[in-house]
Formats: C-alpha cells, structure tokens, sequence
C-alpha cells in the first residue's frame, strides 16, 4: 500500500540515535542546541527554538507576540487544526479568510478587505509546501501593527521567489516578511525527528522567551535571576538554584529526537529534490485530463524551490460518476493510498458553536474542500510507484471520458 506520505528513515539515522542511547543524556543534553544552530543557519533565522510539536511552536509564538485575550488572529481554513487552535489556547479569536484559488493559501485581498481593528495577527499557512504571499500579506498586516506568523510546517527546506528581487529565492518560515516562522517534523513532513516543531526567529527577546516557556518557565541562569541574595530563605543561590519566572510548559524536545533531526537534515535536499520530480512526472501524466486539475503555483519559477509536502488534486467528481469516497475506496483497493488535507477549521463543530462560523463565510476554501484529494508523495517512492499511482488514476475516467 502506497499512503499519501510516510518517513524515510536510513540506517544513519538509526545509528544517530543509538548512540544517543549510549550517551549521558536522552534529554536537555547537547544535542538540542546542536539542532537549533543547524537548522538556523539552514533557513537562514538568527535563532531557532526547538520544541516537541508544531502545535508547541505555534502557542510560543502567540505567548511571545503577546497574543492575548480579545485580540483577532486570521489564518487559512485550509489548515491542520493546531493553526487555529494556538489561538484560541491565549484566549484570542481565531479568525478565518478565503484562500486564493490557485495556491491554496491565504489570499491578501481577501485578508485586506475583512480586516478588522481588533486584529493583532496574521498565520499564514504555507500550503503542501508553497509559501503563501508573504510580501502582500505583511504589507497589510504591518501597516495596520500587526504581527506575522508564517506556518511553514509543510515547507521544511523550501523558498521563494517575489517579483522585486528575482534573483533570489527567500526561505520560507525565515525571511523579512515573517516575524516569527514555525515547522513541523511529524513523520509524513518533509523531514522528521518522530514528532516536534522549531520556532524560529530574528528576535532574541522573542527567542529567550520561548526557550524559557518551553521549560515550566524555569531559568538556571544566574545572570537573570529575581530573587536577591539577601532573601533569607532563598539567598544562597548554588548550582541546584533555579527560578520560575513564567507560567510555562513542558514543550522540550529530546536528544533522540535531535539526533534524528540534524541526521534528517543532512539528507533534507535529496528529500525535497525527490518531491519535485515526482510532482513533475505527476504534472505531466495529469495535464490532459479535464477531470483532474494540478495544484497550481503562484510562480512559474517556484517550481525549483517548492519543498512538496503534499500532491493535492481538484477532482470533478460529478464527471467521474463517483463520490469522494467510492473514488477513495478503488484507489485503495489498487493499493494507492490518499487523504483529504483539509476540512475548512471553520467548519468544524467546536469554531460553529464558539464563534458563529458556517458554511458560506470562505467560499473558495470550501469548494477546494469539495473537490480535494491528496495523493501519494514521499521520497521513497520508485519510479514504479509513481507510474502505478498514474496508472491508477488515469483509469478512474469513466468510459466517456477515457482516454486512450
């Protein structure tokens, strides 16, 4: 069975890990700081925060940003739920607008033109690995004060173009339009550590924050400490002193973990490389069949630099005769394994009675949901695999429109 993601994992990487298993730490050892310097300086952020899911990141950042209660943040509807929810963790609204219907992300003429004077946010979800519009979209997120958070969870080692430096592909999660950028490194991403996250950022106060939240709020450093040395009872300040200064969390990632990270990481351009041409063969197998339509890209040029975490199609399945779930069920019985990535967040029942949400408020969110299939798309895939997925496909055409 073909599933419509899955890790690739090597015998290096195993052998990363057992040699954390016989180390001196299994957890809050050397290796944590060892990711995050690597993975900083492959995106290009000045500081990265690792923490153990994506989720985890997501709620740092509106901790940081000082995302509060009353305050409105905007995302996609076409997002992993955890985009949305982070919000609603700080006792903020989560808010929704349309998506732009070649891309599949967030649309900044629609983000502009629902604005609203509460809004202290943007989420901007980088969609199966492209980045949303990251200039346009901080353009008016900035000018109104603000703040960007780009969801770069499905573009691991991905970039992008913009019209005014061509010359130049710009990381996404890290680049001048994102004041904050948050991955995910759950195993059918680009790249995996089991599970975990990576805040990452060019502020230090923003980053000393989240690496101090990520721990119960505890510092050990003596250089911060609040409580004098004069305190009777607390003065004498030792090695074994600490200091909780904040309400924080239990968000650490492990050495395991980070070993299998900065493992992954080495292999990170093969990963994404392997993506593209898949992507390409599928593009070409796919470009004459009125029934099925690609995932577009914003750029022609963006075809070099988009990470792929998804293959997600439009399917017209009124012209196939069939449902969603008929067309799923023959694909599975072929061995070809997919998902529906997502269902609008707006539309499910805790946003419907919380907020007032329905059907009707992202119109071109919930069509895309309509019409929705992701297919098969990881790195080990053959190129066997890849033709039989196309094989697959191909011949759900009903016998009108089939071609030969």
């Amino acid at each position: 069975m073909l599933s419509y993601g899955r890790q690739s994992i090597s015998e290096d990487d195993i052998a990363a890990i057992s040699a954390v298993l016989r180390s001196d730490f299994l957890t809050q050892g050397p290796l944590i700081a060892e990711f995050e310097r690597c993975f900083a300086e492959r995106v290009g952020a000045r500081h990265a925060v690792a923490v153990n899911s994506a989720t985890a990141a997501l709620h740092l950042a509106m901790r940081v940003a000082e995302i509060s209660v009353g305050d409105r943040v905007v995302t996609s509807p076409i997002t992993f739920l955890a985009s949305a929810n982070a919000v609603a963790y700080v006792g903020a609204i989560p808010d929704f607008c349309d998506i732009d219907p070649v891309t599949f992300t967030l649309d900044p003429r629609e983000l502009e033109r629902s604005w609203r004077d509460d809004t202290r946010a943007v989420v901007a979800v980088d969609y199966a690995g492209q980045s949303a519009d990251l200039p346009e979209i901080a353009r008016i997120a900035r000018a109104r004060g603000a703040v960007v958070i780009e969801d770069a969870c499905h573009g691991v080692g991905g970039s992008f173009h913009v019209a005014t430096r061509p010359d130049r592909a710009w990381s996404l999660g890290a680049n001048p339009w994102a004041d904050i950028g948050v991955f995910s490194f759950h195993p059918v991403k680009t790249m995996t550590t089991g599970e975990g996250g990576m805040l990452v950022t060019d502020r230090q106060d923003w980053a000393d924050l989240a690496r101090t939240l990520r721990s119960h709020g505890i510092t050990r450093d003596h250089a911060r400490f609040e409580t004098p040395t004069s305190d009777s009872l607390l003065g004498e300040q030792g090695p074994w002193f600490y200091e909780m200064q904040e309400l924080g969390f239990n968000y650490r990632l492990t050495d395991l973990q980070c070993a299998l990270g900065l493992s992954q990481l080495k292999r990170l351009d093969s990963f994404i490389a392997r993506r593209r041409d898949i992507v390409a063969a599928y593009n070409t197998a796919f470009s004459d069949l009125d029934w099925l339509r690609p995932p577009g890209l914003r750029a022609a040029v963006d075809a070099t630099t988009t990470s792929w975490h998804l293959y997600t199609v439009q399917l017209d399945f009124t012209a196939l005769g069939r449902t969603r779930t008929h067309v799923m069920d023959e694909l599975r019985e072929a061995g070809i394994g997919t998902q529906v990535l997502y269902i609008p967040v707006h539309l499910q029942p805790w946003y419907r009675r919380t907020y007032g949400y329905g059907p009707g408020k992202c119109p071109v969110a919930e069509a895309f949901y309509a019409c929705a299939l992701s297919l098969p798309l990881y790195p080990a895939m053959t190129d066997a695999d890849v033709a039989r997925v196309i094989a697959v496909v191909r011949a759900l055409a009903p016998v009108s429109l089939s071609i030969p």
